[in-house]
């Protein structure tokens, strides 16, 4: 196991199959932070660039086709959206980047994202998605400096694993990695996933149970 890579117990994983085993429900979406619902629980909130694969990892770990919708449409994800998940909430934040949709709404958007970042004193971990043919991009490095400036711990999640040719993963990885060693947010253990394949999605389980136990 590489030691940069999320790994975990048998006992650890399954106490994550057992939460996502559970029901997941939609609560509600959010265009505004005067309707976030009661922060009376642990939340963790997922973030990454238009069209990274957000709403399908979501979908997998949840063992749902539809639990968040998916687009090739960049931008289709316009609120942040809560799941209650057992005791605590999975939330689906806008897309941030490119999108094919008017730049003011874009602005809206990222300012709402922000705001939200800012002052959400439950928000446990933020799990940053970086597109695993691409790498990381400027709009990510944005992102990793809100995470510093507000002290949100934020922990990358690459998707999309399966795409990458020969010993090319190895690389994004290992350039993921140096990069997550200039920001004081990070925690500096990824996880590799596809959801496709289903590679990675037990580890991230396991990772979002350990943040929501007492």
């Amino acid at each position: 196991m590489n030691p940069s890579l999320a790994d975990f117990s048998e006992d650890q994983i399954e106490a994550g199959r057992l939460m996502f085993s559970g029901p997941c429900d939609f609560l509600r979406g959010v265009v505004a932070l005067d309707g976030l619902p009661d922060d009376d629980r642990v939340e963790v909130a997922f973030a990454g660039r238009s069209n990274v694969g957000k709403s399908s990892l979501l979908n997998a770990l949840a063992r749902r086709k539809a639990l968040a919708r998916t687009s090739n449409t960049p931008g289709r994800t316009q609120e942040i959206n809560f799941f209650e998940l057992a005791n605590l909430y999975l939330v689906d934040m806008p897309g941030y980047g490119y999108a094919r949709v008017e730049r003011a709404k874009v602005e809206a958007w990222t300012e709402l994202i922000k705001d939200y970042l800012r002052g959400r004193a439950n928000l446990r971990r933020l799990f940053l998605l970086i597109d695993a043919r691409h790498g990381v991009k400027p709009s990510d490095i944005d992102i990793m400096e809100l995470m510093d400036e507000a002290a949100v711990s934020f922990q990358v999640v690459l998707t999309k694993c399966d795409k990458p040719k020969g010993g090319e993963i190895k690389r994004v990885i290992e350039t993921t990695v140096a990069t997550l060693a200039k920001h004081p947010a990070a925690h500096p253990v990824i996880h590799a996933t596809s959801a496709v394949k289903g590679t990675g999605i037990d580890q991230l389980r396991a990772e979002i149970s350990a943040l929501a136990a007492p």
